[in-house]
C-alpha cells in the first residue's frame, strides 16, 4: 500500500504542477498579446495566485479522496510545495525562452524601466551607480526572476498546503479518539 499512495502523491505533484504551469503560461501569453508585459495589471497576479491556491488545494483534496479519505499534515504540505515546484520548474524554462527568443529586447527593456523607477525615486543618484545596477542587472536577470519565482512559488505552495492540510487533515488517531 506504501508504495501505491507515494507513486499517487507523486502522480498528483507533478499532475497538478503541470497542469498549473500550463494554465500561468497560458495567462502570462494572454497577457502578452495584450502588450502589457513589463507592467502588467494586478488583476494577471490575482488570477496567478488564485490559480495556484486553487490546483494546490484540489491536489490535496484529490489524494485525499484516493487515499480513502486519510491525509495527515506532512502530507498535505508536501503535495502542495510538490505542485508549486514542478510547476514554477516549468514556468521557468518557459519564461527563459520567452525572454531569450520570443521577446529579446525583454532583459532590457525590464532593467531601463527600472533604471526609470530608480532615478524618479531618487533623482540624485549618481550616473555610476545606475550604471553599475544596469550591468549587474543584465548579469544576473535570470538567476534573480527564478529565485524570486522559486521562494515566491514555494512560499504560496507551504502557507496553502500548511491551510489546507489542517482544514481536511483525518488520520486513524483522529477515529479512535472519537
Amino acid at each position: 500500500m506504501e508504495n501505491t499512495v507515494k507513486a499517487s502523491k507523486k502522480s498528483i505533484m507533478i499532475n497538478y504542477g503541470l497542469l498549473l504551469a500550463v494554465l500561468s503560461i497560458l495567462v502570462s501569453v494572454i497577457n502578452y498579446s495584450f502588450g502589457d508585459i513589463y507592467e502588467p495589471h494586478w488583476s494577471v497576479q490575482a488570477i496567478g495566485v488564485a490559480l495556484m491556491l486553487a490546483l494546490i488545494v484540489l491536489g490535496i483534496k484529490k489524494y485525499k479522496e484516493f487515499n480513502g479519505g486519510y491525509l495527515t499534515l506532512g502530507e498535505a504540505i508536501k503535495i502542495g510545495i510538490g505542485i508549486a515546484f514542478v510547476s514554477v520548474l516549468i514556468f521557468m524554462v518557459y519564461f527563459y525562452v520567452f525572454a531569450k527568443f520570443i521577446e529579446p529586447e525583454f532583459i532590457n527593456t525590464s532593467i531601463e524601466i527600472n533604471m526609470e523607477k530608480a532615478l524618479d525615486a531618487n533623482p540624485n543618484i549618481s550616473d555610476e551607480i545606475l550604471d553599475t545596477q544596469r550591468e549587474l542587472g543584465k548579469n544576473y536577470f535570470f538567476i534573480l526572476a527564478f529565485g524570486f519565482m522559486l521562494i515566491f512559488n514555494l512560499f504560496v505552495g507551504f502557507v496553502t498546503s500548511l491551510i489546507t492540510g489542517m482544514a481536511m487533515k483525518h488520520t486513524d488517531e483522529e477515529i479512535t479518539s472519537i
